[in-house]
């Protein structure tokens, strides 16, 4: 590995670290969500009627991760599940009313530190960053 890769292997491996604490601390006072939730979140709030096993593939999660994850949003009052009435076997995922609350009021907060966190920036490493990042997550997805 070249230094260069390397150097990108920590930077990485530090963003990984700190993403979730960064962006997840008090993105909703009062209460703990995950990224994984949240981001089922979203998903559910603009893809309603998902199975769970479509959520998985969405959020690239095992199935039984899931379904924990979709059991605890339920018990939270943020998310239903209901059978299919085409297919008795399958549930489908409904987001709640407090559900799509929760989200937006994440969306707004998550927005705010993204600007505070751009604006510390210099408009030089905004560039670099805005070049940079496509360009790996299109070799990442290759």
């Amino acid at each position: 590995m070249s230094h260069d890769a390397e150097h990108l292997h920590h930077l990485l491996m530090d963003v990984v670290r700190t993403a979730e604490f960064a962006l997840m601390a008090d993105v909703v006072p009062g209460r703990a969500m995950s990224m994984s939730q949240l981001f089922a979140i979203h998903e559910l709030d603009f893809h309603a009627g998902m199975s769970q096993r479509e959520l998985a593939e969405r959020l690239g999660l095992e199935k039984s991760s899931v379904s924990r994850l979709v059991a605890d949003l339920e018990a939270d009052g943020l998310v239903v599940r209901e059978r299919d009435p085409g297919n008795r076997r399958l549930y489908r995922l409904e987001i709640t009313a407090a559900g799509r609350k929760l989200h937006r009021k994440a969306a707004e907060v998550l927005h705010a530190r993204y600007e505070a966190w751009a604006s510390a920036m210099s408009e030089e490493e905004r560039d670099g960053l805005a070049k940079g990042l496509p360009a790996l997550l299109r070799v990442m997805k290759a």
